[in-house]
């Protein structure tokens, strides 16, 4: 079902906008990712608004003076949270449910650039039998996986003086530091948990998604720099970005969160 639904779509779709580019495997994963930000850009936007809603709470005076006065009592603080979540307008799972609906196509993705690249014969058997029979996408296996000056179905290397630089790892670890730093929600509370894990996550998403990079086909270090420079203007274009975040020492400003009527 995982197949049918999620990577066997993704796969024939990136091979069309393959055939409409006259067979450049490269601009069609460019395209092809802007296309999946442009589909998820209102369950982002979802994300972004609920996130923020959710860490301005923390500095709601109400919210504050409920959580002492119910200390030992979590029955009653959590029917008095729901009852400020009601009031206050805001939805307790719009910060996670569009990242759960996401997931699934994120996952996909990865797996239909492989799978279109088909780096070996058996990768190649399983695309033969994941084309769907129309629109002529059978006939142009194998894809030509040359772009600019990588191969993106083999990790990428520029040899300079007899030494492999890995151009497109560094800039992936580059450009997912730089989106995870000047989109991070601000923390109202230096204990909150959830900023904490955020400025982890800022520090160890570079390094993870710099390693894949590094070690699997370039054609996903495409994907992945596309990714977050695509989310960047994402995040611009709904005013959530904070450039003085790169800068040490510097915190966007506090919001206050007004209470919705």
């Amino acid at each position: 079902m995982w197949e049918t639904i999620i990577v066997n779509p993704l796969t024939n779709i990136l091979l069309f906008i393959y055939q409409l580019v006259g067979s450049q495997f490269g601009i069609a994963i460019i395209i092809f990712t802007i296309l999946i930000r442009v589909v998820t850009h209102p369950l982002m936007a979802k994300q972004i608004k609920g996130s923020q809603a959710m860490q301005e709470l923390q500095s709601n005076k109400e919210w504050q003076d409920i959580q002492k006065k119910h200390k030992g009592d979590k029955e009653k603080l959590a029917q008095e949270q729901m009852r400020l979540y009601k009031e206050l307008g805001i939805n307790p799972f719009a910060s996670c449910l569009p990242t759960l609906i996401q997931m699934p196509i994120i996952f996909g993705l990865y797996q239909s650039i492989v799978r279109a690249l088909a780096a070996s014969p058996a990768q190649l058997l399983i695309l033969t039998g994941a084309v769907w029979p129309f629109g002529g996408l059978d006939q142009l296996i194998s894809v030509n996986s040359q772009f600019l000056w990588m191969n993106l179905g083999q990790p990428e290397r520029v040899y300079m003086f007899g030494v492999g630089v890995p151009v497109l790892a560094i800039l992936v670890a580059i450009t997912t530091y730089i989106q995870s730093k000047v989109t991070m929600t601000p923390s109202a509370s230096p204990n909150d948990q959830a900023a904490s894990m955020n400025k982890m996550m800022s520090l160890y998403m570079p390094l993870l998604l710099g390693y894949f990079a590094y070690n699997y086909a370039s054609g996903l270090a495409v994907y992945f720099i596309v990714s977050n420079l695509a989310g960047l203007v994402q995040y611009a274009l709904l005013g959530k970005v904070n450039w003085k975040a790169l800068l040490p020492g510097k915190k966007p400003a506090q919001k206050s969160l007004a209470r919705t009527k």
